[in-house]
């Protein structure tokens, strides 16, 4: 096969956009990508100080190398959730990446905080995964704002957008579908929120990923075993295998046509938050879902 673009040999077959790529234009591509997302949805400018949330993880590197190389403001933030079996590996990947790419790193330490993962797993009978989620958007999204960064960027990519969306559409999450897309505005002591690799694939940044040479970790959280997520995700791609490009179709069809409706049932039945009565947070009830989470652990 050759390369649609320049017509060497090319490594990396895309059905989804008819098209094989080279290593060089391959990186152009995943860049014209990104470049593509931010302009169209309006993510972010230059003038903009953005936070990366940095899991150790291919998409969230592939990101900060990307909008490094495009000259975007960017400094990046680790949560260390102190899980024996992956958070080592994890932290040491963001490191010596952000060493390597001479990317300002900041670390949280959740043991030091009191909300090590396997400690709220272990007195808090509830789901562990959406505990964890909950303390690493209060956490992102605290430090941000801080710190005096107006934009945080997360490499959540296009299988993790249509997973999220297909579950939400199971379940009719009406307030979940009107929020979801890759840019959710500053507002209510939040700040803006932005998904940059939602046009790419698990696929698509593994390949860039192993072009561009970035070395990352693949050690997964021991506690997410049977998380729906990775069901949803073989699914579409089953899916994709027979029909090119349906995730992509699937999602930006969501974005163009059915996102409205639910965004505008959100603002009819949502309730405007209200600071934390502990910490100040923006939360809908009288105390955030990390306060509650601390308590219960004084309690346990």
């Amino acid at each position: 096969m050759k390369c649609t673009r320049c017509r060497e040999k090319a490594v990396v077959a895309l059905p989804s956009h008819t098209a094989g790529f080279c290593p060089p234009c391959y990186l152009l591509f995943v860049e014209r990508q990104v470049q593509k997302a931010i302009k169209d949805k309006k993510l972010f400018s230059f003038d903009d100080r953005i936070i990366i949330a940095l899991s150790g993880g291919k998409d969230s590197l592939a990101l900060a190398w990307q909008l490094k190389k495009l000259g975007y403001d960017i400094a990046g933030l680790h949560i260390d959730l102190a899980i024996p079996q992956s958070s080592p590996i994890a932290r040491d990947h963001v490191e010596r990446f952000c060493r390597a790419y001479d990317i300002n790193l900041s670390v949280l330490e959740m043991e030091k905080l009191g909300l090590s993962i396997p400690e709220v797993r272990k007195k808090i009978k509830r789901p562990v995964c959406s505990l964890c989620g909950k303390i690493k958007r209060y956490y992102f999204n605290k430090f941000a704002l801080d710190n005096g960064f107006n934009v945080l960027a997360t490499g959540h990519n296009l299988d993790d957008e249509v997973a999220r969306l297909f579950s939400n559409v199971l379940s009719w999450e009406s307030a979940h579908l009107g929020d979801q897309g890759p840019l959710l505005p500053e507002e209510n002591g939040f700040t803006r929120k932005v998904k940059p690799l939602y046009r790419l694939s698990e696929f698509e940044t593994a390949n860039f990923c192993f072009i561009a040479e970035i070395d990352y970790g693949f050690a997964p959280c021991p506690y997410s075993g049977g998380a729906s997520f990775t069901y949803y995700k073989t699914l579409f791609d089953e899916l994709e295998h027979k029909q090119p490009g349906r995730k992509l179709s699937f999602y930006e069809g969501f974005l163009k046509r059915g996102r409205k409706a639910f965004t505008r049932l959100d603002l009819e039945e949502g309730v405007k938050p209200s600071p934390c009565k502990s910490c100040g947070y923006p939360t809908s009830e009288e105390s955030c879902g990390v306060c509650r989470i601390k308590h219960m652990l004084e309690q346990s």
